[in-house]
């Protein structure tokens, strides 16, 4: 795991399944950052092709998000959307 703010998943709520060279990955990262930084959350970036559990899963859908723990969003990230996720009710997981 390379960690964007974090060092492990566990002390992020944020969790960015990413993959190099990927120009959505590239948009979505800056709207992850951005928001992170906004509301004072963590995040970690993982790289789907260095876990052959999650190639296999989500190997179409990079980029991925998660909250918590939980699929947030794949392919392009709402900041809205995820705002609201990490600000409105606390942790979810």
């Amino acid at each position: 795991m390379s960690g964007a703010t974090g060092k492990a998943s566990d002390e992020a709520r944020v969790t960015f399944v990413t993959r190099e060279g990927c120009h959505l990955c590239e948009e979505a990262r800056a709207v992850v950052a951005a928001v992170c930084a906004e509301v004072g959350e963590r995040f970690v970036e993982v790289d789907v092709d260095d876990d052959p559990a999650l190639l296999a899963r989500y190997d179409e859908q990079v980029p991925v998000t998660f909250v918590d723990g939980r699929q947030h969003d794949f392919w392009r990230v709402d900041a809205g959307r995820l705002r609201r996720a990490l600000t409105e009710g606390g942790r979810v997981g």
